[in-house]
């Protein structure tokens, strides 16, 4: 993706389409950039496409899916923007500190990639301008997104976002814990499900958490074959965590889409045995579609005509897999 030098080449990468709900554009607003004329530009486009994807097709998504609209209140900052930012007391870290959170082009210092947005989940602020208490909200991520990093702020309970390639699952709040962890790995409220903090909140539709699908796939484990274990993998390490049938079937080494088709079924039905979960009905029929447990998936129809389904491993799976260090 070639650097951005001209106002019809920003206005391009405006227009990439990051997920299903969500374009570049949204991400590139920046109060300091407008205020003091600094463009908020990428160095690396590509790197920000790739990480901005990810935050959005893993967390976005899902929170939009469920809670309806959100809102973006500050996302993609170019390296002068931010170190600006840090430098006048703005709110902003410095640019090691924001690199591959703020700075989506930027990796950290080991090189891994992440993305950063601060959101307001629009349905969920009357609820806290009632209570005052985000934390309903943080364990339901918690419990059920790949996410990395949530920082919660007092106005409007927006709170930063990150994606990251190597997720902390952490939770810090300035709301009540004065910038405090909530959570955060070795701390005894880390594991675990959290449904009782969330209870009068919508759920995903699969009503799973990170942790069921964590034990169940702990339990299961033994029982997997080489090529089973190869097929979450694969599906894992997907662009877009998204895979057909033919190419989990590759990537076992099967002979054929029928064979993984069956493989994988047989895992998804492990995994819901184990939880008691009941996934939805083979369209008229009365059997059960049993890899709905670990995906859902959608029809794509080729230049030719030809449909082919594909599988998007479900964000609960992604947690999980990441958590079990499987991928």
């Amino acid at each position: 993706m070639a650097k951005i030098g001209s106002i019809a080449s920003l206005e391009a990468f405006g227009r990439i389409r990051l997920s299903k709900n969500f374009f570049m554009r949204d991400f590139l607003y920046s109060e300091i950039s407008n205020f003091y004329n600094i463009p908020n530009v990428p160095h690396n486009p590509e790197l920000a496409v790739q990480a901005g994807q990810r935050l959005c097709e893993e967390l976005l998504e899902p929170l939009q899916e469920v809670f309806g609209r959100i809102s973006i209140r500050s996302a993609y900052r170019s390296p002068e923007v931010n170190q600006f930012g840090n430098e006048k007391q703005l709110g902003c870290a410095n640019n090691q500190a924001n690199a591959a959170r703020h700075i989506w082009d930027m990796p950290d210092d080991q090189g891994y990639m992440g993305a950063t947005a601060c959101i307001v989940v629009n349905s969920y602020l009357d609820q806290y301008e009632q209570t005052g208490d985000f934390r309903p909200l943080a364990w339901w991520i918690h419990d059920h997104l790949p996410y990395s990093e949530m920082v919660f702020f007092p106005k409007l309970c927006a709170f930063n976002l990150n994606w990251h390639e190597r997720p902390q699952r952490i939770i810090k709040s300035w709301i009540e814990l004065n910038g405090g962890y909530l959570t955060k790995p070795g701390m005894e409220n880390h594991s675990g499900n959290h449904r009782d903090e969330y209870r009068d909140l919508p759920q995903l539709p699969v009503p799973l958490t990170v942790d069921d699908y964590r034990r169940a796939l702990e339990v299961i484990a033994p029982s997997l074959s080489e090529g089973q274990r190869a097929m979450l993998t694969a599906h894992y390490n997907a662009p877009h965590r998204t895979l057909t049938a033919t190419q989990l079937a590759a990537a076992a080494a099967y002979s054929g889409y029928q064979a993984a088709n069956l493989q994988y079924a047989n895992v998804a039905k492990a995994v819901a045995d184990h939880l008691n979960y009941a996934p939805p009905k083979r369209g008229t029929s009365e059997l059960p579609f049993w890899t709905f447990t670990l995906a859902d998936g959608y029809w794509q129809k080729s230049k030719q005509g030809a449909s082919t389904w594909y599988w998007v491993l479900r964000p609960q799976v992604i947690a999980a897999l990441q958590a079990l260090h499987w991928t």
